[in-house]
């Protein structure tokens, strides 16, 4: 059996050195009114940072652009007031001996016509597509497409000036950079649409565009994923080739760091391959860099499951242990387990798994 050792070894991460290889996973939690974080989400940052984490991502944050959020209580990063809350946010996390990340996240068409806190914006998405089959959108204009992309440039750029220490961008299910990503909602016929490499381009524009405004010493991480929120069976690559030819415009812009986002870590990604490398490990073999695995630590339900089911029981990490010290992969990013455990990595240092407490849907709407 692996020591637990191997989780609390530190890792550089391009100019930045993380204490250990724990991560808290961005959740969206919808406690920002006015799409301001106030003191409360700065305490429960703190917390995290306080229990021993050793990078945190925030949840889910608006970059700067009108359509991008649903939820007039999910953060924005842009606009004086917001920009504020979360240099509050950052002062309370480094106060504590923290490293903190926000992820940008733009909804795209996921985000109704009408919604969120400005009502009037459109709605944006390669081809208008919520779903395939299911138009309910204009495809975006070329203007469009810019624009977005100056959004996350700027926002990046605004979490540099605050002193953070590098952004992730949320490419992941089914949301606008995703809607690109996928064939099942990118029609597209120009530049943006077509073979997997020409649907990674709006994400590597945007990586670009980041890192022409943030520089090339601040760590950049891409969050994305097989399954879409339309359809968790989706798959953007079918097989080892495919992934390799998906990551590799993501690599060229700029990416340092790419979070596979999973439902269960420990699921073979391509078992006809007769490996049991996951997500995050057959893209650390295949791009050669950092990867950061998520999915169900030390749970026994994905989360999906577990809302049906209203919970989740704990669950060893054995398994996790053994991929990580073999080099699968080279962070752990824990969720819901860090919305009921603050604590979650001091108590996993100490031994104390009898001390972890079980998940409930509840909980993320009630416990900082």
């Amino acid at each position: 059996m692996v020591s637990t050792d191997v989780l609390f070894e530190p890792f550089r991460l391009k100019g930045l050195t993380l204490p250990n290889r724990i991560v808290m996973a961005p959740m969206t939690r919808s406690k920002s009114p006015g799409q301001i974080p106030g003191a409360d989400v700065a305490a429960y940052y703190r917390r995290r940072a306080e229990g021993g984490v050793g990078l945190i991502l925030t949840e889910g944050t608006s970059p700067a652009h009108r359509s991008a959020s649903n939820d007039a209580n999910v953060p924005a990063f842009f606009g004086d007031a917001a920009l504020a809350g979360w240099a509050n946010v950052l002062k309370e996390v480094k106060a504590a001996g923290g490293l903190i990340m926000p992820q940008l996240w733009h909804q795209g068409v996921v985000r109704h016509p009408g919604t969120g806190p400005y009502p009037e914006a459109p709605s944006m998405s390669p081809s208008g597509l919520a779903r395939p089959g299911k138009k309910v959108a204009d495809p975006m204009t070329q203007s469009d497409i810019e624009d977005v992309i100056a959004g996350f440039a700027k926002s990046a750029g605004y979490a540099r000036q605050l002193g953070f220490d590098g952004v992730e961008i949320h490419g992941a299910h089914g949301y606008v950079i995703d809607q690109y990503f996928w064939e099942g909602t990118n029609a597209r016929t120009d530049a943006y649409g077509g073979s997997l490499e020409a649907r990674s381009r709006f994400a590597a524009d945007i990586v670009r565009a980041v890192r022409a405004k943030v520089g090339g010493d601040f760590p950049l991480l891409l969050r994305f994923s097989q399954w879409k929120q339309q359809d968790f069976g989706a798959k953007l690559a079918r097989d080892p080739a495919e992934l390799e030819q998906f990551l590799a415009p993501l690599v060229d812009a700029g990416v340092d760091c790419f979070h596979c986002s999973t439902r269960r870590f420990w699921e073979p990604e391509f078992p006809d391959t007769g490996s049991d490398l996951n997500l995050a490990g057959w893209t650390k073999k295949l791009s050669g860099k950092p990867t950061i695995t998520v999915g169900s630590v030390s749970l026994n339900e994905d989360f999906i499951t577990a809302y049906r089911s209203r919970g989740a029981e704990t669950a060893g990490i054995d398994r996790l242990l053994e991929m990580l010290a073999r080099g699968d992969f080279d962070l752990v990013a824990v969720g819901r387990a860090l919305i009921v455990n603050t604590d979650w990595p001091n108590k996993i240092q100490a031994g104390e798994f009898d001390q972890l407490q079980p998940y409930s849907p509840e909980a993320l709407a009630t416990l900082y």
